[in-house]
């Protein structure tokens, strides 16, 4: 699964990356436009992200591109700075600077994000599109598809924005909506229609919605979609128009103190979005796999150098076309890629083309992305977890919703923390291998108390535990034990343990852990066992030190 550019699932990635190109495109130029850019700043940046991230990333099915929460940074930089060229030179040296946190492993804080604010913030960016693409779904296109603030450089903010909108409803847009979202619903229900994998839904329905209108224009009608509720693309008509899509840095702007301050924001800011987005990545995909944050870091350094190089705009991983990638059945990187390489082709060879699509047809797509990232059933689950998981959950989808992403998971995380101190949490340790002999059976005691904190440690010992051993975790001893612990345990065991081929038990865990104990498994064995193995194993430390 982790080769470079395996095909074996093109059936699967092709699709997938066509979605994610129909979803990405309005988003680059809105982010763009949004950033007080040029407009082709944020295709450079989304072709990088697909081309060069996604074949360095070990991420399988994250996208990266221009964000929309770096847009109020750049738009001040460039403002600050006085010259675009100034703030390309900042973005290359924030891309050195996410390179050297890669270098020093600074991503291996992604494991210290607890999941109950990593869907918090999921469900919140979820809310966030559903209220950004009402407008667009019926043709009141003011803000550009890349603001996801909810206040408004126009002064108002979504709800005035959704008032305004629903008294001056576009007729043709609404109903391109509506037949695009009943194509895209009914493409995942009707059998025949699921079978073909490699025409998705998406795109059907964009081609609809051009068919549409143009039938409108033919025949003269007032439901015909104007220019202004179009994609718009700038047309490459000559060698000239070509050449004037690239900017490059001014490398007088070393010694200008404000360009690396400049820099260091863009670095740490992006750097933090990434390892969210990555972690976020990580829970909704389905096949349970761990991206390196490390690697990622390094990645998005190399991605956002070589963007700020040739005129882009400073780059992330996203949620919004990394959810998208997932949803449309993403199995590998490839898929990535493919978005990456149809963003660079399609602006060069039929950009007239793409200006015909409207833009409620690309909302269509989005609102649907955005319910099931903002499920009602992803609130009724973690309402059901009690207090301590469902405070930080909501009160992070509110902040991420109303002030913004980063300030919405660190209110969540003070929140999480804060639920850790009274809870008294204690250290939890992890095993000392001394010897491990063919035969042998690996203990790992829980203890008494295992909170998020213990994620990371206990992954990376999940992760090296040896092919084809024997492992038994006890949880006889512990009161309390974090969601994320038991999602980890749970999903190694019904993943992990299987491609590893290790003979995985479970015991000692309580009703509410909601984790199965293995029924061949006695305490009375389990101690003999554990006698007669010798594998002397505690709680101590992770295998780091081994490895």
């Amino acid at each position: 699964m982790n080769n470079f550019l395996s095909f074996k699932f093109i059936k699967n990635d092709f699709p997938s990356g066509l979605v994610v190109f129909l979803v990405a495109l309005p988003l680059c130029l809105g982010i763009a436009l949004a950033s007080g850019a040029p407009l082709f700043a944020g295709v450079i940046s989304g072709i990088i992200g697909g081309l060069v991230v996604g074949s360095l990333s070990n991420s399988q099915v994250s996208v990266s591109g221009p964000a929309a929460g770096l847009t109020a940074i750049v738009l001040t930089a460039i403002t600050t700075l006085g010259s675009y060229e100034l703030f390309l030179l900042a973005v290359v040296l924030a891309g050195v600077l996410q390179f050297i946190l890669g270098i020093v492993k600074a991503g291996t804080i992604s494991n210290y994000f607890p999941n109950n604010v990593i869907e918090g913030m999921l469900a919140g960016i979820g809310v966030i599109i559903f209220l950004k693409q009402i407008p667009h779904a019926i043709g009141y296109d003011k803000d550009a598809e890349g603001d996801f603030f909810f206040e408004e450089k126009s002064g108002g903010n979504s709800f005035t924005s959704l008032i305004s909108a629903f008294e001056s409803i576009h007729l043709g847009a609404t109903i391109i909506t509506a037949v695009a979202l009943m194509i895209l619903i009914l493409w995942d229900k009707i059998p025949f229609l699921k079978k073909l994998k490699l025409v998705p839904g998406a795109l059907v329905a964009v081609i609809s919605g051009i068919i549409l209108n143009n039938i409108f224009v033919a025949l003269g009608s007032s439901l015909a979609v104007q220019t202004e509720h179009l994609v718009t693309l700038p047309v490459v008509k000559s060698l000239a128009d070509f050449n004037s899509i690239f900017v490059f840095p001014d490398f007088t702007g070393l010694s200008n103190s404000n360009v690396w301050l400049t820099a260091a924001t863009i670095a740490v800011v992006a750097s933090i979005e990434t390892l969210l987005c990555i972690e976020a990545g990580d829970r909704m995909d389905v096949y349970k796999r761990y991206s390196n944050p490390n690697r990622e870091l390094r990645a998005q350094g190399i991605g956002n150098l070589l963007s700020g190089l040739i005129g882009g705009l400073p780059m992330t991983s996203v949620v919004v076309r990394t959810s998208a990638n997932i949803n449309s059945g993403a199995r590998t990187k490839l898929s990535t890629i493919i978005h990456g390489s149809m963003l660079l082709i399609s602006v060069m060879l039929i950009p007239s083309l793409l200006n015909q699509i409207p833009l409620a047809t690309l909302a269509a797509i989005l609102l649907l992305i955005g319910y099931k990232l903002a499920s009602p059933d992803k609130v009724k689950h973690f309402w059901a977890q009690g207090v301590y998981q469902f405070l930080p959950f909501i009160v992070t989808l509110l902040a991420v919703v109303f002030i913004d992403l980063l300030k919405g998971v660190a209110i969540g995380m003070t929140i999480s923390f804060i639920f850790i101190l009274i809870g008294n949490a204690k250290k939890a340790y992890f095993f000392k291998r001394e010897t491990y002999h063919d035969g042998d059976v690996i203990h790992i005691d829980l203890a008494q108390e295992v909170s998020f904190l213990n994620k990371a440690a206990i992954k990376m010992t999940l992760q090296n535990l040896p092919e084809n051993s024997k492992v038994i975790i006890d949880a006889s001893n512990s009161i309390y034990i974090a969601h994320d612990v038991l999602d980890l345990i749970r999903e190694f065991k019904e993943y992990g343990a299987v491609s590893k081929n290790i003979d995985f038990g479970l015991i000692g865990f309580d009703k509410h852990h909601n984790v199965e104990n293995s029924d061949d498994l006695s305490k009375n064995v389990w101690v003999e066992d554990r006698t007669q193995t010798g594998s002397n194993i505690e709680l101590l430390e992770t295998l780091t030190k081994e490895k």
